[in-house]
């Protein structure tokens, strides 16, 4: 593991952009996180650039001075603070905050450009606006001509929201002390930079330095502070994840850039759950929420075809029904492809092993794609059941048990596991118009859901044998 260089400040100090560790010379590969052509040249902020931190231990989260509980205080003895969150007029927004903004936190939005972070954030803008509460729109990529021609296209061109085209944040405060905005948006901080800070705009340094900054600001005034932050190839947060740390939320944008379908992600969340999500459908005029994903995702499923079969995976508190496409062929090549889209190679070609040791099916010499309509994305094991169905419907030529979806997780030995959550799973099955769902006998205590018939299956033999009868 790397360690911080132990040099004097006049010998030069490498930065990695990923990962933030330092190094006391330059090198074509970080040491830390393996990325390749990441170090930049370090410099030292003047002391005064991180002086405003040290005010920081005496305030609060709503900007209330808590100057008597710097030293050592009983738990007890620490006074509650209410937690009074502001509606952002958009109900998965909310979902994904954990209800709300918390006044004087600070969150960052990451996402692949085009996703659609601005547009969501100018709608929310807009609408926070709308309800009396102050917003200040601060635009570092875009002038403010651009900004109204994207109100215009989002059909919200006559909002009360304030917006400013500024980097400096020396600037950007005086705009805050001018117009005291409730909710502060800033899109995006790899734009802005501290004047006394001896690095360019989007270096470590710079969104270092800039971010603590911002945080002290949203503490001591109580205002909630929006960072729009890009990401680097590898899907990660641009600038080193001490960001990450330092802000209270963290929500990434996902989806593929073909597709419709957002889904706005909390993967850090001080003031609610994490894995929360919020799903949205991107249109002509910005951003709709899609209040009953389930029902967007199986809408065009023709449930007919060979390798299809439906499952439930659970995001945050939320379960989804999504349908799982295979395609298995004669291969042209030398080597059979494994493609996966929304699921991870590595186990797909797992669980191909485990159909043909334990299912009899002569997968090995042909091809195999899997996909998850929709561009979802989904890492959990209570799927495997559905993709290794999936895969032996189409190889086989067979359509699945009509209206029934498949759950489980599968063992190397080819047994059922059982899946937390079975019953918000088979519930939201059941409210769909399933009528059937195989599952691991070893699920402890099967829900009884009315309309629904519960299929137990020990092994992947098993299962099959029953979606495929």
């Amino acid at each position: 593991m790397a360690k911080n260089s132990t040099k004097s400040s006049k010998s030069p100090v490498f930065a990695c952009k990923e990962c933030g560790d330092t190094f006391g010379k330059w090198a074509g590969k970080c040491g830390s996180c393996g990325a390749w052509d990441s170090l930049v040249e370090f410099k030292e902020p003047p002391p005064q650039a991180s002086a405003s931190a040290r005010g920081l231990s005496g305030v609060g989260i709503q900007g209330q001075s808590n100057a008597g509980l710097n030293g050592v205080i009983a738990l007890k003895d620490i006074p509650e603070q209410t937690e009074n969150r502001i509606p952002t007029g958009i109900a998965e927004f909310n979902r994904v905050l954990g209800g709300g903004i918390v006044p004087g936190s600070l969150v960052l939005i990451g996402g692949d450009p085009g996703i659609g972070k601005s547009t969501l954030l100018l709608q929310a803008a807009t609408l926070l606006a709308a309800g009396g509460i102050k917003t200040l729109y601060i635009s570092g990529e875009e002038s403010l001509a651009q900004l109204k021609l994207r109100a215009a296209r989002l059909e919200t061109p006559g909002s009360d929201l304030l917006a400013a085209a500024e980097t400096d944040l020396q600037e950007i405060f005086k705009l805050t002390e001018s117009a005291r905005p409730g909710v502060l948006i800033i899109d995006s901080i790899q734009t802005v930079y501290k004047p006394d800070v001896a690095a360019s705009p989007g270096s470590v340094t710079q969104l270092r330095e800039a971010t603590l900054a911002l945080m002290v600001h949203a503490k001591s005034t109580g205002c909630a502070i929006f960072l729009v932050g890009h990401v680097t190839k590898e899907g990660q947060l641009a600038g080193p994840r001490i960001l990450e740390h330092m802000v209270d939320t963290v929500i990434y944008f996902e989806g593929e850039r073909h597709h419709s379908y957002r889904i706005l992600r909390a993967v850090k969340n001080r003031f609610g759950a994490t894995h929360e999500i919020g799903v949205f459908e991107m249109g002509s005029t910005g951003l709709r929420q899609v209040h009953n994903p389930s029902e967007a995702f199986l809408q065009t499923r023709d449930d007919r075809a060979p390798g299809s079969m439906v499952t439930c995976c659970l995001e945050g508190s939320r379960p989804l029904l999504l349908e799982v496409q295979a395609l298995v062929g004669r291969t042209n090549y030398s080597m059979p492809q494994r493609v996966s889209m929304g699921f991870d190679q590595k186990r797909l070609t797992l669980l191909l092993a485990i159909l043909e040791k334990f299912a009899g099916l002569d997968i090995g010499p042909q091809d195999v794609f899997l996909n998850l309509a929709g561009g979802f994305r989904v890492d959990e094991p209570a799927i495997d059941l559905a993709v290794a169905a999936a895969v032996a419907g189409n190889h086989l030529g067979k359509t699945s048990r009509h209206a029934t979806l498949a759950l489980g997780e599968i063992g190397l030995n080819g047994e059922l596991r059982p899946v937390p959550q079975m019953e918000a799973r088979l519930r939201e099955a059941a409210r769909l118009g399933f009528k059937a769902a195989v599952i691991p006998e070893t699920q402890k205590a099967p829900p009884h859901i009315p309309g629904l018939e519960l299929l137990l299956a020990k092994r992947l033999r098993d299962a099959l044998d029953h979606l495929f009868e």
